[in-house]
Parts: C-alpha cells; structure tokens; sequence
C-alpha cells in the first residue's frame, strides 16, 4: 500500500539560465510534516515552488498522491481540475491585485488615502477565494478569520496591512482554499514575539485538520510539531532526519570573514554628509485613518550620530512612522515634523528628504522592480529611483561594486535580482541604501530571511559604520539578537503610543 502524499524522483529543474535542481529524490508520507533548512541559496524556496508547480520539471518525475486520493474519494465536476488547486503556497511576497485586477501597487500608495482606495478589503479578498473542492470542513470562512485573528482588519485595504498583518492574511486565504498540501516559506519572519508563539498553536490546528505541510525555515525555528528536516545545500538534499534528533548545528553555516575596515572607510569618505542638529524632532505627531488612529500624540528627538532600535508588535505603527521620516507619507505636513533640520511642509521635496536617507523594509523589497541586474539596482540608489532609468554611470556603478565586495554580493553583479534568491535580494537592497553614504540610515526589519551568516555579516558592517562616523541609525526587527551592538538608545510603540 502507498502510503506517500507527495514523490519526487530525479527530477532536474530549471528556471531561467540556472538549473535549480538535478537529480533530485524527496518523499513524503502520510502523517510526516517536514521542514527545509538550509544556508541562503540553498534550494528551500525552489524546493517549495517547483512542488506547486510554479517552475517546469525537465527531468524526472513528481506525484501528487493526495491529489489522485481526493479526486477519487469527492465527485469532482470540474474538468479543469489539476493538483495545483490541492496545494497552497504561502510565499514571502503576496501578488495582491487592486480593483482593476492588475498588480500595479506602488509603495507610496499605502500611506495616500485616495490612492489605496482601487486596494480591496481584506473582507474582499477573503470572499473571493473558493475551495476546489470543500473536503476540510474546519477551515470555513469564520472560523478562519477568527483563528487567524483578522476580525479587527476585515475592513482595512490590502495595501495599509503592515507586515505580520499580511502573513496572517496569506496563511488564511491560503486556508480558506482547503488544500491538501499547504506549503510556507520562511512564515516566522515579520511576526513578533507574541505572534511566533501563537503561529506554532495554529500549526498543530492545521496539521490536526488532516493537511500536509512543508515549511522553509531558519535551522533556529523549525516548530515542534514539525516530524522531520530535510537538509539543503546547493541545490541537493543533504540529509534528512527525525526533528527530534535535528540540532541547528547540522546546517552548514560559512564564517564570518574580517570587514575590511580600510575600504569602509574609503567608500565612506567618498560622498561626506553635512552636519545636522535635529536629524528627526517630532512633537505631538498624530495619524489618523478614518476612525483608526495609527499613532497618537508621538513624540521623538534624535540627533545626528544617534542610533536607535524602533520596537513594538504587529500593527504598532512602526512602518508608519518610519513613513513620516522617509518623506513617503503625506500627512507629515498636517503634524510639527522637523527633519534635517527643517520643518516638513517648507519648501523641501521629497527628493530632498531621500537624497539624505537610506532605507530598505520588506514593504519596498515587495514592491521594487526586479528586471534589472544587481549592480544597476545597487546603483540605483544614488538616484533614490526602483530601479535604474538612465545610462550607468561608471564612476557610480565602480562604487557600487565595492560595497557588493563588501557586503559579500559581487557575484551577483550581473545577474537580474529576479534571478536571486529572497536573501540575496534584500541584500541588494541593502547595499542600495548604503551605496551614497547618507546621514541617516532605516532599516526595518533588514534581516528577514537572511542566513546566520548573513545576519551576523551584515550587523558587522552596520557596527563598523557607525564606529567610523557620524551616521545615524534607525533599525527595527522582532529578533532580539538581531540588533546591532551600536545601538543604545530605543522608542517602542504599543498602538501608536510611545511607551518608553
């Protein structure tokens, strides 16, 4: 007897000019829930988008057992039927559509009430996704919603849905569509402290509800209820293992080299920023939405050279007051806002705020263009655009290099940041904000998805930095052990609320 809900048997994969997989052997029985672990690159977001049928097998076979013992069991009408419509894949990007069924979001547009109104409700999603087949009778409509903990954000615009908000929203669409298979990448990364606690609950509900999943995940958070792991290193399967014999330690993790501090300082010195006294001076600030006040009577001092760690859940209103201070929110002249030593609504552009700020957050890495090679995206960021609109400048495109030697990333020069994984291109990004050297950096939650090397690698240069000047430094994360050591000073939200 079978007992298998998923066999892949040598199967060679490609996407692109890469070949993502060759040969490759995983099993999956009944009962059995793994984890992918593995370095940045390895295969595990591959993994899970070639079993949803999202890249085309040229090799080798894959069968979706549970899709023959479902068709078999429920009478099925449709003839359109596939085993693509069994299985849901939670990806770290969402591909929401506005009214007019295109994907045109643009990142500004979360923070302009008119613009976001072409962005369905998350109670307009939701009604629009329909099971193939209705067989899971757990996961309805209201008791998704509730478990899912989205009664509060039914009538809120896909497009305002902070980061945790939207993981929650995914996982629960992805529910509603009673899949056999349920497939998740990395979905630890954008929930806070509280919500990693109640995300493992849900796990045993789901998995208690008869459905199969495979997660890619850190070596550090494989869930409990997780049985085996499966060990990725490029692109092969090196291994696999009980969880309850699985140790982080089995994953094979590169160390940290020495940064160069010579040339950090070099590419430092190459573009010097002026001096400024109030990098960021609010005083009473107050955001409303409707009737939904974001953030109320906030307000923050901070001085050239100071670095900072923004706390607080889900929801708290960091990203939109991180908004406020990267010029991206309009309401920022309706409040007393000083920034670079001028009040907002002055005179300045926002083009004069963004020629002084690097930023990265995983709302710009979801909305940036993805058509151009790595170094143009890096060069990009002296023009402060998503993504390069002019001929390269040599002497720009030389800079941006170095700090791809730095950052460990010049092998990507000239491939499309498409063609990278996740990791790879928030590191990109990250380089982009780094590459003209301006006065104050913003890095929301800069470390999702990023290996152990990665991380550690990348927090080394942001220490290093702020040990060789006068740069300032905003960093947000959920992790603890993510902030960098420079940092001494902290503002955390509670509901828009300033609680320190």
């Amino acid at each position: 007897m079978n007992t298998a809900i998923l066999s892949i048997q040598n199967i060679t994969v490609r996407n692109l000019d890469q070949v993502l997989f060759k040969n490759l052997n995983f099993r999956v029985q009944k009962g059995r829930h793994w984890a992918l672990v593995g370095e940045s690159g390895s295969g595990k977001s591959a993994l899970l988008q070639t079993i949803s049928g999202k890249f085309n097998v040229t090799g080798g076979t894959i069968s979706h057992h549970y899709f023959d013992e479902l068709i078999t069991q429920y009478t099925v009408d449709d003839a359109t039927l596939t085993y693509h419509k069994l299985v849901a894949l939670v990806s770290p990007k969402h591909g929401f559509r506005n009214l007019s069924n295109t994907t045109d979001f643009y990142y500004q547009q979360r923070f302009n009430s008119m613009d976001s109104e072409d962005a369905p409700t998350v109670a307009e999603y939701l009604s629009s996704i329909v099971p193939a087949i209705s067989h899971n009778k757990v996961w309805d409509r209201e008791t998704t919603i509730q478990k899912l903990r989205l009664e509060s954000l039914l009538q809120k615009q896909l497009i305002k849905l902070s980061n945790g908000e939207t993981k929650r929203l995914l996982i629960a669409a992805a529910l509603l569509k009673h899949p056999a298979l349920l497939l998740l990448d990395n979905p630890l990364t954008g929930l806070d402290v509280q919500s990693r606690i109640w995300f493992n609950d849900l796990l045993k509900e789901i998995i208690d509800s008869g459905i199969a999943l495979i997660i890619a995940t850190s070596p550090n958070e494989v869930p409990d209820i997780i049985t085996d792991v499966a060990i990725l290193h490029q692109g092969e399967i090196t291994g696999t293992i009980d969880r309850q014999n699985f140790e982080p330690a089995m994953v094979n993790i590169p160390q940290v080299k020495q940064i160069d501090m010579a040339e950090l300082e070099k590419l430092l010195s190459v573009k010097p920023f002026d001096i400024y006294n109030d990098i960021v001076s609010m005083s009473d600030v107050n955001i409303r939405y409707g009737d939904n006040q974001v953030l109320s009577h906030v307000n923050w001092q901070i001085k050239q050279g100071e670095h900072w760690a923004l706390l607080g859940a889900n929801g708290a209103g960091k990203s939109t007051l991180l908004s406020l201070i990267n010029g991206d929110n309009p309401q920022a002249y309706a409040n007393n806002i000083i920034l670079f030593d001028r009040k907002r609504g002055t005179g300045e552009s926002i083009w004069d705020i963004k020629s002084k700020t690097g930023f990265v957050s995983p709302e710009l890495h979801q909305y940036f263009p993805t058509d151009n090679c790595c170094l143009q995206v890096i060069e990009s960021g002296f023009y402060d655009t998503l993504g390069l609109f002019r001929q390269t400048d040599t002497q720009k495109a030389a800079i941006a290099l170095r700090w791809m030697k730095l950052l460990e990333l010049d092998k990507y020069a000239n491939k499309p940041l498409k063609s990278l994984s996740a990791s790879a291109q928030r590191l990109c990004l990250l380089a982009r904000a780094l590459v003209k050297n301006p006065p104050l950096l913003i890095f929301d939650e800069p470390c999702q998805g990023l290996d152990a090397h990665q991380q550690l690698h990348f927090k080394h240069v942001v220490d290093a930095i702020c040990s060789l000047g006068k740069t300032t430094l905003i960093y947000v994360t959920h992790y603890q052990h993510e902030i960098p050591g420079s940092v001494n000073l902290v503002l955390k939200l509670d509901k828009g609320k300033v609680i320190n």
